[in-house]
């Protein structure tokens, strides 16, 4: 059983009869309090898909929910349902485009590394590798010998997502992004 404060975002939790699955912490530290630091938890719920916030003190212990987490790639799309096939025995993973939002924008069908949490035979979300290279949809051209610590621009991969890039970066450049933080990393090996 971990500390709240060992907790990491996608970790799934049971909390209140529910298993939870942790998309967001805010750490903040009271003034005034002899005691430690205060962790407000943005969860969802992986049965209904209803967020809930909770407060945890550093020292309450959490109990984590029994979940496997499958390397898989994403396969198609179906409406709103995001099919994923396991890498190994070619399961079908089935998640609803509300429940990855976040995630899905650094998902497309050749990323690597990409695992799906199951719990109790369910998918419920998605766990991805700290970088992805994504393909760069549509910038302003980039400016002849700028160099790379120049000012940034906006740039849109192909998943949607649009972020800050260097001015030498040019559509169609293949790049790699920091899935954490959201932010440019270098072009990507050919």
């Amino acid at each position: 059983m971990p500390k709240a404060s060992d907790v990491k975002k996608g970790t799934a939790i049971e909390f209140n009869n529910r298993v939870l699955v942790v998309k967001d912490i805010v750490r903040s530290v009271p003034q005034g309090r002899a005691g430690g630091s205060l962790y407000r938890m943005r969860l969802y719920d992986v049965v209904t898909g209803a967020k809930v916030d909770e407060t945890f003190k550093d020292s309450d212990m959490l109990t984590l929910a029994d979940l496997t987490r499958r390397e898989a790639m994403l396969s198609y799309i179906d409406g709103d349902e995001y099919v994923f096939m396991d890498n190994e025995d070619y399961t079908p993973y089935n998640l609803n485009k509300e429940a990855i939002a976040e995630e899905i924008q650094f998902v497309n069908e050749e990323t690597q590394g990409v695992h799906v949490i199951v719990i109790d035979g369910a998918p419920v979300g998605l766990d991805l590798p700290s970088s992805v290279e994504l393909v760069v949809e549509e910038t302003d051209p980039s400016i002849k010998g700028a160099s790379a610590s120049a000012r940034s621009k906006p740039a849109r991969l192909t998943t949607g997502l649009t972020i800050s890039v260097p001015e030498h970066i040019s559509t169609g450049d293949r790049i790699r992004i920091n899935t954490v933080e959201h932010k440019f990393m270098g072009r990507a090996e050919k």
